[in-house]
């Protein structure tokens, strides 16, 4: 924090001591006669051992109403109704994330389905034309699903039929549609996301234009044998009607494919059910198109073959840079993509990021580190080998808390690559991140770990005996806990002397209880606030709070887009495991900070953290909310990029060029089925002046009102949508701000009936000892109206962690991949419940854990998602 008053608190710790008292019997005058010997004395048995004191623990596990579950999932504790065909298609939401499993007979966990199948699940649901439909396939490695959009009548319109992790499709036009996921092969969990997702996802081969009846084919060199398997390959291909058409040996080779005339399906034989889908196309292109990729998908399963895929046709084009960019909503919230206009960093200007250590083979974080140091002291929880080393590599392992790379998350907020054509991008992605692993495999560490990895970022002495080539300028410290520490309050001040800024998550208890590193003077406290720029729920207040930034909220989808709002960034889970998921916490919410002020010392390298801290004081880094001013809840308000840039060039004695810009606080504004009223601000996000001309709406049924502006019409308005007398269906409109420099378009999005019923399946909470890695205890309950009710009875004194989720393909592991998963309080940094007493109020929210593969061609082959990796939460079976 930049200044508060610290009250220290003794702590007194009562010892009881039992004393063990012993006595000897006396005896009377002596009578000259011989002394009777005392019988012995019967032994005693020992006092009972006092009975532990034992407590209750209950509370709720919510869900929210963007999220929905497959009605048959092969989880036997839920009540399963059939969606397997058309006729019982069940009804879902628009915009909605789905968790559902679907697998061929014999295939997958024991369960429902095992036996029998559950090859096809249909859902029912209104679109919107430039909807996505994005399908994340959990199991890709063992299992095959695929994507199939139909009309209502029970015709195919397109589809998406990889071998991956990620089918895709684009809605045509508005109206009724059938979706359809299809277990090709085996069997897996996936997630479903519906929604206005702008082309971010990874495109299918489907979408992209093919020479029909064409295929690319590689064999792989064989040891021994080759002519023979050569010959075997080649008759079975002839067999299935495919033949070689151009090429040569050890090289890729031009394939023709048989055309299967209509109502055939000569060489698909073996795609089994999924052939019969071809009769379900009307269109011939489609139809030609879906033959080929249906045959190519057969020759993938060959182990003879190295690769197949299609002949694309190619045409010169520009690649879209950042492919996962649309889903970072974080970013317009704090005005960047303005602030970029004059800034994306410098690599002079380097951010430590004290953390768990960093997965340095992630794509996108190739030539965005300097080196860094492991300073994890304990060798058991560093999970590397050994001690203190110059390699901050995170090796993801551990027991429950493992939960990906902290640190890789946190440094893609910082400085992802850019401009790159894959993944996400970073807040200074000119900068640079120096990773220091100072929090050990369960995501914890010591605060003499973590004081030995600040020095060594500010160029301090420190254990290492050495210090970086160039210190950093600014340092990331999305971590907390413990009491005040006279020590780390004497470093901190030390390093904000240096010239270093020191920036650190607020916490994620809801309290206002002070927490350290954030609350000690010279460090700037980040709370978070979600997509509506509303404080997060977890985010703790109080006088220690400075600024706040996007953390994120994975409970709701506001923006439409068919994900959580949480904050999308890099992650893994090792070695070539690879993937962006998204969190949220005030850890994911000061990186942003960190990566602001990289930008800032990038236009003025001579800011010293005095000058920042001034600048936030005056109000030149944020915008302003709450009670006008400083307040316990926003700080001094949410940090505004482009602001802050503007502030320092204007510290260095420079004028920017005047450059208004009209920009809103959503681009989307998702009402689904029971909001009524949300807001949306307008504001300047550039120097100079505009004023806003007009704010109108496209439909009688969405109206706007002035909420709090000013003079220039900047500022708050009120949306609302009025439902009365329109159908059941989704309707879409726009909200268009005109100013006197540019135009904008909101979209909105509202649903009138078939609302979800907030169903995430049956959830398992689980509650762990302090360290355990099995289960103390489990409960489970089924959705009431999105509430999940739980209760341990008869629990002794002690620290806990409550994990909850749902097991849609019965493994008896919950929070795998495609299933429902959260933590009291957040999942990504759980918390300890110090049970002394009763405790009925331990609410939290379960959401779908999406992790979105690798988007870069050359390296989605060879990786694994995350979400893949078997659990580490078993459950009981009941």
């Amino acid at each position: 924090m930049l200044m508060h008053c610290l009250k220290r608190a003794t702590l007194i710790t009562l010892s009881a001591f039992v004393v063990a008292c012993g006595g000897g019997g006396g005896g009377g005058g002596d009578t000259g006669g011989p002394v009777a010997t005392p019988a012995p004395t019967p032994p005693t048995d020992p006092p009972p051992a006092p009975t532990p004191e034992v407590f209750q623990i209950s509370g709720i596990v919510t869900a929210s109403g963007s999220q929905a579950v497959d009605s048959d999932t092969n989880d036997p504790a839920g009540v399963a109704v059939s969606n397997d065909s058309i006729s019982s298609a069940q009804f879902i939401s628009n915009p909605v994330t789905l968790g559902g499993y679907v697998n061929q007979p014999g295939t997958g966990a024991a369960g429902r389905s095992r036996f029998s199948g559950d090859t096809d699940d249909y859902f029912r649901v209104e679109l919107l034309a430039g909807q996505r439909i994005t399908m994340l396939v959990t199991d890709f490695l063992q299992a095959d699903a695929d994507l199939y959009l139909l009309d209502t009548a029970g015709r195919i319109l397109d589809f998406s039929i990889e071998t991956g992790e990620v089918e895709t499709l684009t809605v045509p036009t508005d109206g009724s549609y059938i979706i359809n996921v299809f277990a090709f092969r085996g069997g897996t969990n996936y997630i479903l996301a519906v929604g206005d997702q702008a082309a971010a996802a990874s495109r299918s081969a489907a979408e992209f234009e093919i020479v029909p009846f064409q295929s690319v084919v590689k064999y792989r060199q064989s040891v021994s044998d080759k002519q023979s398997k050569r010959d075997t390959l080649r008759s079975k291909l002839q067999t299935m009607g495919i033949l070689t058409a151009a090429g040569g040996p050890g090289r890729a080779n031009l394939m023709a494919i048989k055309r299967a005339r209509r109502g055939e399906a000569e060489y698909l034989a073996q795609a089994g059910t999924a052939a019969d889908k071809l009769a379900q196309i009307e269109n011939e292109q489609l139809r030609a198109k879906a033959q080929t990729l249906l045959a190519i998908k057969l020759l993938q399963q060959d182990p003879a073959v190295e690769f197949a895929e299609p002949n694309y046709k190619v045409r010169a084009m520009a690649t879209p840079n950042d492919e996962g960019y649309p889903l970072q909503w974080h970013y317009p919230l704090i005005d960047l993509p303005q602030a970029w206009d004059t800034t994306t960093g410098s690599e002079q200007a380097i951010v430590a990021v004290v953390d768990t250590g960093i997965l340095s083979g992630h794509p996108d974080l190739q030539g965005q580190l300097v080196n860094g140091y492991d300073f994890v002291r304990d060798i058991g929880n560093a999970r590397d080998g050994n001690g203190i080393d110059p390699n901050p590599e995170d090796p993801v392992s551990g027991g429950i808390a493992a939960r990906g790379s902290h640190g890789t998350h946190v440094g893609g907020t910082v400085a992802a690559a850019g401009n790159n054509s894959i993944g996400v991008v970073g807040v200074a992605y000119g900068s640079r991140i120096m990773p220091m692993r100072a929090l050990g495999s369960d995501q914890s560490g010591t605060s003499y770990d973590i004081a030995q990895a600040v020095r060594f970022a500010a160029g301090l002495p420190n254990d290492s005996g050495t210090v970086p080539a160039q210190s950093a300028s600014v340092i990331n410290l999305s971590l907390g806990g413990g009491f005040f520490s006279q020590a780390s309050q004497n470093l901190y001040q030390q390093v904000y002397e240096s010239g270093v800024v020191l920036v650190a998550a607020a916490g994620n208890e809801a309290s206002r209880s002070p927490s350290y590193p954030a609350a000690y003077n010279g460090v700037i406290s980040v709370g978070a606030v979600d997509a509506l720029r509303r404080r997060a729920s977890y985010s703790n207040t109080g006088p220690s709070i400075d600024i706040t930034a996007p953390g994120g909220d994975n409970t709701p989808d506001i923006n439409g887009d068919g994900f959580p709002d949480g904050v999308l960034s890099t992650n893994g889970s090792g070695g070539n495991q690879f993937d962006y998921s998204f969190l949220s916490g005030t850890s994911m919410s000061a990186p942003h900070v960190s990566g602001v002020i990289a930008l800032m010392l990038a236009v003025n390298p001579s800011l010293s953290p005095q000058d920042i801290d001034a600048l936030l004081m005056q109000g030149q880094l944020t915008e302003d909310l709450g009670v006008p001013g400083r307040d316990d809840e926003f700080g001094y308000g949410l940090v505004n990029a482009q602001k802050a840039v503007v502030a320092a060039i204007e510290a260095a004695g420079s004028s920017p060029v005047d450059n208004p810009f009209l920009t809103a606080s959503a681009s989307t504004l998702n009402f689904s089925t029971g909001l009524t009223s949300l807001d949306l601000e307008l504001r300047n996000a550039g120097a100079g002046e505009l004023d806003v001309l007009t704010v109108t709406s496209s439909e009688p049924w969405l109206a706007i009102e002035v909420a709090d502006i000013d003079a220039s019409g900047l500022g708050l308005y009120q949306v609302t949508v009025d439902r009365e007398g329109l159908e059941n269906g989704v309707y879409s409109a726009n909200v268009a701000a005109g100013s006197t420099v540019n135009d904008l378009n909101i979209r909105v999005i509202m649903s009138v009936g078939g609302s979800n019923a907030a169903d995430v399946g049956v959830v398992y909470v689980l509650l762990f000892e302090q360290g355990a890695d099995e289960a103390f205890a489990q409960a489970s309950a089924s959705s009431n109206n999105g509430s999940y009710r739980f209760t341990f009875n008869d629990v002794p004194a002690g620290q806990y962690e409550i994990i909850a989720g749902s097991d849609t393909d019965n493994d008896l592991s919950i929070c795998d991949g495609g299933e429902a998963c959260g933590a009291w309080l957040t999942f990504d940094q759980p918390i300890l419940l110090n049970l002394e007493e009763d405790v009925s109020d331990i609410n939290f929210p379960v959401i779908y854990q999406v992790a979105l593969p690798n988007v870069s061609d050359d390296v989605t082959a060879t990786t694994r998602r995350l979400d893949s990796q078997p659990s580490q939460l078993e459950r009981r079976r009941n």
